[in-house]
């Protein structure tokens, strides 16, 4: 090639106009007339590549290379398929569901509104199977007050037992025995006065930590000892007894104050019902027992001996001091006055705690106070307490 040679003219690479246009003229399609030409296409709607007609060639003419491609897309219409392809994020969260449009569908990751399950009502059976357990709860007692009450009952009349087996055991007692009228003198020379010294010995002894010589040791005006050794051994068995039911009386009475202050706190009336429960059974008791010591006080105190103590260990001849200090008429009389103090204590305490209508009354009222100050929380029907989410919505 001549310096002289024509040079070939480079195509023009200025970006027309219209986007739509190809970039080099030589990529226009040609007319017949020689002249390029270029369909026009509305720049408003951009087409896909895929729906983007093939630029149209001239008659006769063979496709060049570059010709037989696909026509390249614009850029407008790149970024118009991209935002075509782009799929939205799911919202995470149920509240950003407002500002999407109303035609997508709901994501799957929505968390569920707090109140959405106050909508659903429970099926008519579960309702009724809930409300009859409600009621079930409601009408069964506890257990702790029933107990008490029972151990209240129980310990009652034990405790009415030994507490008039300490008065009658007690110098006073002895006092008004000796001096009251009609009661049998000493056939073998003690004086009343003898009697009241010798006979506060042996009650002392009885509530005392002293040993058997406290009794043992004791001598008559002549120097002879005042008790034998066989008076001395069955007052110890007496003491262990006496102590013994003392110590039992006093726990009793501990238990019974814990009882009563738990039913004082626990259950209104509970103090009440266990103590007239426990006077009934203290009455039966007591009733029975005056029974079988009308009928044969000398079978009735022979029996009761045998059962705390052994066979030959409690029975003297009448010019023994014991039987000398306490005569059969002491027994008779010790026994009356206990069963009169268990008897009159029962029945006081029995009228006392009697169930009238005003106490009765006064129990329930006490109850409903409570029940109004400590309301229980009372479940709802699940509509109502739908309509009461959607109006604080």
């Amino acid at each position: 090639m001549s310096d002289k040679s024509p040079k070939p003219q480079e195509p023009d690479t200025d970006v027309p106009e219209d986007p739509n246009e190809p970039a080099f003229d030589w990529m226009k399609p040609k007319t017949s007339s020689g002249a390029s030409a270029v369909t026009p296409e509305p720049a408003a709607a951009p087409t896909p590549k895929a729906a983007q007609p093939a630029p149209a060639t001239t008659t006769g003419a063979t496709p060049t290379a570059s010709e037989s491609t696909a026509q390249p897309e614009t850029r407008a219409d790149r970024k118009a398929a991209e935002a075509a392809d782009a799929e939205p994020e799911p919202p995470l969260f149920a509240d950003t569901l407002a500002s999407t449009s109303a035609d997508k569908e709901p994501s799957h990751y929505s968390e569920p509104l707090p109140t959405s399950a106050l909508q659903v009502r429970p099926p008519e059976d579960e309702v009724a199977r809930r409300n009859a357990e409600r009621e079930q709860a409601a009408k069964v007692k506890p257990v702790g007050p029933r107990i008490f009450q029972v151990l209240l009952a129980v310990f009652y009349p034990v405790i009415l037992l030994v507490l008039a087996v300490r008065a009658v055991t007690s110098p006073l007692f002895l006092w008004v025995e000796y001096n009251r009228p009609g009661f049998p003198g000493d056939g073998y020379g003690f004086s009343t006065d003898d009697r009241m010294t010798f006979g506060s010995y042996a009650v002392d002894y009885l509530s005392n930590w002293a040993g058997p010589r406290y009794l043992g040791g004791l001598v008559n005006q002549d120097g002879t000892k005042l008790f034998k050794d066989s008076e001395v051994a069955h007052m110890a068995d007496v003491k262990v007894v006496i102590l013994t039911s003392f110590a039992a009386g006093l726990l009793l009475i501990i238990l019974s104050i814990i009882g009563i202050l738990y039913l004082r706190k626990r259950s209104n009336g509970g103090i009440r019902r266990g103590l007239f429960a426990g006077s009934i059974v203290t009455l039966v008791i007591i009733i029975g027992l005056a029974v079988l010591a009308a009928l044969s006080w000398q079978q009735f105190f022979t029996e009761f001996h045998r059962i705390f103590f052994a066979n030959g260990t409690w029975t003297f001849s009448l010019d023994d001091t014991l039987i000398r200090l306490f005569p059969g008429q002491f027994w008779v009389d010790a026994g009356i006055v206990i069963g009169a103090l268990v008897f009159l204590v029962a029945t006081l305490t029995f009228i006392l705690t009697w169930p009238t209508k005003r106490r009765r009354a006064g129990i329930a009222g006490r109850q409903g106070v409570e029940a109004d100050a400590n309301p229980e929380p009372i479940a709802e029907d699940a509509d109502d307490d739908s309509e009461a989410v959607n109006g604080r919505r």
